[in-house]
C-alpha cells in the first residue's frame, strides 16, 4: 500500500509539534507494509533546524516551490493508495486540489491543529492550509483532536467522515534515560512559547519560582522573547533536539505540561509532550481539560495543578508518591499511547475507509 503525504515538516522538530508525531507514526505505518513518502517545502526556517536527514521506514521529497515539484507529487498521486494532505502544509490548498484531480486512491486530510483551525475560523480568520470548499471533497478527514471538535469539523468546514487520530509516542525513541546536570531540576517544562500558554506558564512555573527560591526550575525550548519573567532560579534550556527530551524528562522530580488555550477549551486534545514524557518515565502535572481522564487518571498517573497552589503541594509530594505515579503513567503509556499502537488504529481507519465500510470509533475500543 502506498501513502503520499504533504506536510509541515518531517526533518525539523524546531517550534512545532508535527515531526516527532509523523516520525514514529510513519516508522510504525512501514511495519504495517506501507510505502510511505513525505513531500515537504524546503523551507529556510526548518532547513536551519534540520534534525533528521533520513526517514525511518519512509522517503522525503524536499522542494523548493509547489511549480517546481508538481509534475513530481502528480505522479505519486496516480499510484497512491492513499494521499494525505495536513494542517500548515505550506502548499495545502494547491496539493488538495491536485488530489482531488490525480488520486484514484483515497483522499485525506488530517487536522494536527484542530482547535487552532475552529478558533480561527470562528474568529473570521479561516487558516490558509483551506480552500473556499472547505474539507467537504475529501473522504475522510482525520483530527488531532476528538471530543465536540468531530462535529465541529462536520458543521464549519463540510467534513462528511472525521475520526479521532490522536497523539502517540515511540517508546524506542522516549524511553528513561540518565539524568545530566545540566538538565537537573524540581520542575521541568519542555515547550515552544506561546502566547496564549504564557499565562499558565507564569502561573504554574514562574509563581512557583518565584515562592520557592531554593528550588530550581528549567524551561527548554524555542522562541521565548527576552521580556520573559526570568528569575535566579529558572534556568533555560534552548531548543532540545528530540535525542535529548528523554534525559530532559529524565532529570527532574516533575515535569510541567500547559496547554494552549485553544486546545483546552476544546479538550480531547493531549499534547505529545504527555506521551512523551511518561514514557521516559517523568512524574507529570499538568492544567486539566475536558476528556484528560480519558488519557491519564488524575491523582494516579497525573498530577492535575490549575494554580500555584496546586503545584507547590505535588513539589512536596514524597520522592514514594512521585515514584508511583511515573511508573503507572508510563504503563498507561505503553499499553495505549505509542506510535504503534495508534499506527494499528490508522491503518484500520483507511482500511475500513477504502473498502467502504462504516468508519467504527477506534479509541472506544482503546479505552
Amino acid at each position: 500500500m502506498r501513502m503520499v503525504i504533504f506536510g509541515l515538516t518531517v526533518t525539523s522538530s524546531w517550534g512545532n509539534g508535527h515531526a516527532t508525531l509523523w516520525r514514529g507514526l510513519i516508522r510504525a505505518m512501514a511495519g504495517l507494509g506501507w510505502s510511505i513518502t513525505f513531500f515537504e517545502r524546503n523551507t529556510p526556517y526548518y532547513a536551519g533546524t534540520r534534525d533528521l536527514d533520513q526517514l525511518d521506514g519512509g522517503s522525503i521529497v524536499l522542494y523548493p516551490d509547489w511549480q517546481d515539484i508538481q509534475h513530481v507529487a502528480e505522479q505519486a498521486m496516480n499510484v497512491a493508495d492513499v494521499v494525505i494532505v495536513t494542517s500548515y502544509c505550506p502548499d495545502a490548498v494547491s496539493a488538495s486540489r491536485l488530489a482531488h484531480q490525480a488520486c484514484r486512491g483515497l483522499k485525506v486530510f488530517y487536522d494536527l491543529d484542530t482547535p487552532v483551525t475552529l478558533a480561527r475560523i470562528e474568529q473570521g480568520e479561516p487558516p490558509a492550509y483551506f480552500g473556499p470548499e472547505g474539507l467537504r471533497d475529501f473522504d475522510l478527514v482525520l483530527s488531532y483532536t476528538g471530543g465536540t471538535a468531530i462535529d465541529a469539523l462536520k458543521s464549519m468546514l463540510g467534513a462528511r467522515r472525521v475520526m479521532p487520530l490522536y497523539g502517540h509516542v515511540d517508546p524506542e525513541r522516549h524511553r528513561p534515560a540518565p539524568p545530566r546536570p545540566e538538565f537537573a531540576g524540581d520542575l521541568s517544562y519542555l515547550g515552544t512559547y506561546a502566547a496564549d500558554r504564557q499565562a499558565g506558564v507564569e502561573r504554574l512555573l514562574v509563581s512557583p519560582a518565584a515562592r520557592l527560591p531554593d528550588r530550581r526550575f528549567i524551561i527548554g525550548g524555542a522562541q521565548y522573547p527576552q521580556e520573559f519573567p526570568w528569575s535566579d532560579n529558572i534556568f533555560f534550556v534552548r531548543h532540545l533536539p528530540p535525542a535529548d527530551h528523554p534525559a530532559f524528562f529524565s532529570s527532574s522530580r516533575l515535569t510541567l505540561n500547559v496547554t494552549r488555550e485553544a486546545m483546552a477549551e476544546r479538550g480531547w486534545c493531549p499534547s505529545g509532550r504527555l506521551f512523551e514524557a511518561a514514557a521516559c518515565g517523568a512524574a507529570m502535572v499538568s492544567d486539566t481539560w475536558p476528556g484528560l481522564e480519558a488519557f491519564f487518571r488524575p491523582g494516579e498517573e497525573i498530577v492535575v495543578a490549575n494554580s500555584t497552589d496546586d503545584v507547590v503541594a505535588a513539589l512536596d509530594l514524597s520522592d514514594a508518591e512521585l515514584d508511583a505515579i511515573r511508573r503507572r503513567a508510563r504503563e498507561r503509556v505503553l499499553d495505549e499511547h505509542t506510535s504503534a499502537r495508534r499506527a494499528k488504529e490508522f491503518d484500520r481507519i483507511l482500511s475500513d475507509a477504502l473498502h467502504g465500510s462504516t468508519l467504527g470509533e477506534p479509541w472506544k475500543e482503546a479505552v
